[in-house]
């Protein structure tokens, strides 16, 4: 079983070592990190690398908030923008029309906490692979590091590992192959073969 933090479309790293396992663990009980793919994820845009992040309710009555108390601050129409994002970016790639509708719905859906956000992005994901990945999540934060975790993954700053088998993507020929992007990028372009270069 492996450990993970929840992410927010996560990185073809992340996601990678996900399918590795029958079941995994959510971290949950872990302080919120600021600059991780909690909350963010990049795609391939016109202009190279494009981040989209999803606004955060700080709470200031609050020093250290954790992963499952996390609001969205839905203030903003941050779901508006991440659709037409994916959508200007990915209109013309082999599979995004597939997967538009279900993307649409979790896009119209108001989210409160950031949490359940991110699971319905990995059911959305597991669901499109067509994996069967059983979930759970923590009770407690578990301080030591075990054989698999992967809670690391989940760090913007963590150095993107090298891409075992490059494919095509949208804009490789103006700005060339950009490694490690959002797991999106991949099921556009593969659809269900997808799997066989995780």
């Amino acid at each position: 079983m492996g450990l993970f933090l929840p992410t927010y479309f996560p990185p073809i790293s992340q996601f990678s070592e996900i399918v590795r396992f029958n079941e995994i663990t959510f971290e949950v009980e872990d302080n919120f990190q600021k600059q991780s793919y909690r909350n963010r994820c990049y795609i391939y845009g016109a202009n190279g690398q494009q981040m989209l992040n999803i606004p955060i309710q700080k709470n200031k009555s609050i020093e250290k908030q954790k992963t499952k108390d996390t609001l969205v601050d839905n203030s903003v129409k941050w779901q508006d923008q991440h659709f037409k994002s994916l959508k200007a970016s990915y209109n013309c790639s082999p599979f995004f029309e597939f997967f538009e509708d279900d993307l649409h719905s979790i896009y119209s859906k108001e989210y409160r906490y950031l949490n359940d956000l991110n699971l319905d992005t990995f059911l959305f994901l597991t669901d499109a692979l067509q994996l069967e990945i059983k979930t759970k999540n923590t009770v407690e934060y578990n301080h030591q590091n075990t054989l698999n975790d992967f809670r690391f993954l989940a760090s913007v700053k963590q150095s993107t590992p090298k891409q075992k088998t490059p494919y095509i993507q949208v804009f490789e020929n103006k700005h060339g192959f950009i490694p490690n992007l959002s797991i999106l990028d991949l099921l556009f372009m593969e659809g269900p073969n997808a799997i066989s270069f995780l």
